[in-house]
């Protein structure tokens, strides 16, 4: 066992893991992370996303111990005001939910590195993340509606 440091969602948690504990499991079974979600375990779905340092990382595939003093933000961290959480809920661009909390944040990645994305951005931006739902029409409307919110501040 390893004592590792993750900063997540702006608290710090002194967790004890394996040397082959995955990302998400440490979230979710130590931290308490619920918004952090295994669909397919091989990385293609994007239901484990989280950000480190901006940047998504699929949970499912990355050892823990990689992370150990990173910044971590799930989508429990995100409040409703938050400009894609109050998008994504404005456009209904969720039924299940079970895929949106990696959908918004792959689309704060997104508008964090280009703040006025095309269409064609963010479907491709997109799509790794699965939505089984098929909302994909109103996700993509709620994240080009973020973007105008972001503009119009």
């Amino acid at each position: 066992m390893t004592r590792i440091t993750l900063k997540v969602n702006g608290v710090e948690h002194h967790v004890d893991v394996a040397d082959d504990a995955l990302l998400l499991d440490v979230l979710r079974e130590q931290v308490g992370t619920t918004s952090v979600r295994e669909g397919c375990g091989v990385g293609a779905c994007g239901a484990c996303t989280v950000l480190s340092g901006g940047m998504s990382v699929s949970s499912c595939l990355a050892l823990a111990v990689r992370y150990d003093g990173a910044e971590l933000t799930t989508a429990d961290g995100l409040d409703e005001r938050d400009d894609v959480v109050s998008s994504f809920v404005d456009c209904s661009a969720a039924q299940c939910g079970y895929c949106i909390p990696g959908f918004v944040l792959m689309s704060k990645e997104l508008l964090g590195e280009n703040p006025t994305p095309s269409e064609k951005d963010i479907t491709e931006h997109l799509e790794g993340n699965i939505c089984r739902c098929g909302t994909y029409p109103e996700i993509k409307k709620a994240v080009a509606a973020a973007a105008e919110r972001r503009a119009a501040r």
